[in-house]
């Protein structure tokens, strides 16, 4: 890698950073468009019986507890049934009790680790979640226009907002070496490759000081590193082998700093957008950098994106994955599917 590259790919970095942190300062999320399509609905109930995930070790969520209490109390709502989730169980066993007390809407107050969780539950039981977020990235509460920094605000959308159904996600993670299979819901991004690598190499006192701008760290030390060869089917298509960096998958594509990473995609469109990434040196990450950056629509070889509902890849060697910005282990086979209009999500009234 010649030095001028490094050096201007590093100033880049620093140019993002710094024009991200004072995004945030405004304390707004930049979207330029919106992610969802038709129109939502009224919930058309007076009274609601409600349940709240939350996770307690979150920052503000004592004060999403009074919030929520405060407002079913106003409303003159029975008192909310609260479940917290643990270090050993992240939302899976709290949301099937909270459906036993056949609860009207789901409240989740936590990170997107905590939503997607819940949601895997939620799905096809026509009950409907609100988001009260309170993570680091918070990206499903950004592609839904919610403003992440206004609690009060969040708490009113999830009980008195209106609703609309979004799609999901589910991956099927299975490692050949290991036994090992599972799977899981996402709702924003799923990848595998180096966007995986990144999120498990991200420093944890760095997130907690300077939030989601922490992975820029990791992504820069990630950046050197070898293709590595996969083949990949798209909706029962025949399989094109591929050197890839990583391979995201998109039900959204909007992301924390006002980044519009992926301007087809929609959350309710019954499809996935997915996005090959074959970069060889620093310069073709720079490349990849501007095209996001300034919305390019041009081709670029190392970036394809395409569109599909069904996605299976196979790699000779365990890659790592993620769903969500949550690591989610190795995998020799990913099957991805997408799940139209399954979840049923509390939105602003306008939408």
């Amino acid at each position: 890698m010649s030095d001028w590259i490094l050096y201007l790919l590093i100033g880049v970095a620093l140019a993002f950073a710094i024009s991200s942190w004072w995004g945030v300062r405004k304390l707004k999320a930049l979207h330029v468009r919106s992610a969802v399509g038709g129109d939502a609905h009224e919930s058309g109930l007076a009274r609601q019986r409600v349940a709240v995930i939350l996770n307690p070790i979150k920052a503000r969520a004592d004060d999403a507890t009074y919030a929520i209490r405060r407002a079913c109390q106003t409303a003159g709502w029975e008192e909310p049934a609260f479940f917290e989730t643990t270090a050993d169980d992240p939302g899976y066993s709290q949301t099937l009790a909270a459906l036993a007390t056949k609860p009207d809407v789901v409240l989740v107050g936590g990170g997107d680790g905590t939503v997607r969780v819940v949601s895997e539950s939620l799905a096809h039981t026509g009950v409907a979640m609100g988001i009260v977020p309170l993570g680091t990235g918070n990206l499903l509460a950004r592609n839904l226009e919610l403003d992440v920094n206004d609690l009060q605000g969040n708490v009113q959308i999830s009980l008195f907002g209106r609703q609309r159904f979004i799609d999901t996600a589910r991956m099927g993670i299975t490692n050949s070496r290991t036994g090992h299979s599972s799977e899981h819901v996402f709702l924003v991004i799923a990848g595998i490759g180096m966007d995986a690598e990144v999120l498990a190499d991200t420093n944890d006192g760095l997130k907690k000081a300077v939030g989601w701008l922490a992975y820029t760290e990791a992504g820069m030390r990630h950046l050197p590193g070898r293709r590595k060869k996969v083949s990949i089917s798209l909706d029962g298509g025949p399989e094109q082998v591929r050197n890839i960096r990583s391979v995201l998958f998109a039900n959204c594509g909007l992301v924390p700093g006002g980044i519009d990473f992926i301007p087809q995609a929609m959350i309710d469109d019954g499809m996935l957008d997915v996005v090959v990434m074959s970069p060889r040196s620093a310069l073709g990450w720079l490349l990849m950098y501007m095209k996001i950056m300034f919305k390019h629509s041009g081709k670029l070889p190392i970036m394809t994106v395409y569109r599909s509902g069904r996605i299976v890849i196979d790699c000779p060697e365990p890659m790592p994955t993620q769903l969500d910005g949550d690591t989610s282990g190795e995998a020799t086979r990913l099957t991805v599917q997408v799940d139209p209009r399954s979840l049923l999500v509390r939105v602003k009234g306008r939408m």
